[in-house]
């Protein structure tokens, strides 16, 4: 509604001056092409009737109205605008949660549980998701090592072990080094993980043991270098953590109970041995 008429107001206004709001508010998005002369016509008034109708309305004439009308035409344009990006982000959110699968996210967290070491390797923005991701898992007592230099990686990863555990943050899963790196690993014998949003086609997918797939909206803001957003690559970070955190929780429950059953069996027979002599 471009003029908003309160009870004090409708009854200052005579049955032209109602039919003529009437006309601005049903006709809005015509207004901003119509003159003050269109107005009166289409009102059965006159010009000057129709001024004198906006001014009642607290506007200074035509002119004002016409600005407010295309001020409220911006706002809803970049309302539109600002919908359609966070459309984006859920449906990135929304469709990356969808494709995965909780028997992939159980083996993600037993593979970290039981690696003796855990190796983080990304390239580009996804370094900040593994930059994150290698941060909790040593707040939750793993221990972690990260690398992002593309000739560092693939000399760490001819050094692998048995019982290491590679994890690597790919968005496309068709980055080069990555991809060196995951082939020497996996020579070694090494168990990968491979974090992104490529299909199982991609170079990476097919290297790893176990894959998680992310989302990517084809709808990229920046497009002269890659700067596409890691937000589906920071939301499968955050599960596996948010499972894991829950899993260690649980294993300090069953190792503390573990402890409490053997002393108490301890003391019994500690008590049995002095009460026998």
């Amino acid at each position: 509604m471009l003029i908003k008429l309160d009870q004090a107001l409708m009854e200052s206004l005579t049955e032209t001056e109602k039919k003529i709001v009437a006309f601005i508010n049903l006709n809005a998005d015509k207004i901003s092409v119509m003159s003050i002369s269109d107005v009166a016509e289409q009102t059965f008034s006159s010009p000057a009737t129709v001024s004198r109708t906006i001014k009642k309305c607290g506007m200074s004439g035509f002119a004002e109205l016409r600005f407010q009308l295309a001020q409220q035409e911006k706002a809803q344009q970049a309302s539109a605008s600002v919908n359609e990006i966070l459309k984006k982000s859920l449906k990135e959110v929304t469709y990356t949660l969808e494709q995965l699968s909780a028997d992939d996210i159980l083996k993600t967290v037993q593979a970290i549980s039981s690696a003796k070491r855990i190796f983080l390797f990304a390239r580009g923005l996804s370094e900040q998701v593994a930059q994150e991701f290698a941060l909790k898992l040593q707040l939750l007592g793993f221990y972690v090592f990260t690398n992002y230099d593309p000739l560092t990686m693939q000399a760490i990863s001819r050094q692998l072990q048995r019982g290491d555990l590679v994890i690597i943050f790919s968005l496309s899963g068709k980055t080069h080094e990555l991809i060196r790196t995951a082939e020497n690993a996996s020579s070694l014998g090494v168990r990968i993980i491979c974090i992104t949003c490529g299909d199982n086609e991609v170079p990476l997918a097919k290297i790893a043991q176990i894959n998680l797939f992310g989302y990517r909206h084809s709808h990229v803001s920046i497009k002269n270098t890659d700067a596409a957003p890691r937000l589906p690559l920071f939301v499968i970070s955050r599960v596996i953590v948010d499972y894991l955190a829950i899993h260690c929780e649980e294993e300090k429950k069953k190792k503390l109970a573990k402890e409490k059953e053997q002393a108490k069996r301890h003391r019994y027979f500690t008590e049995s041995d002095m009460y026998s002599t």
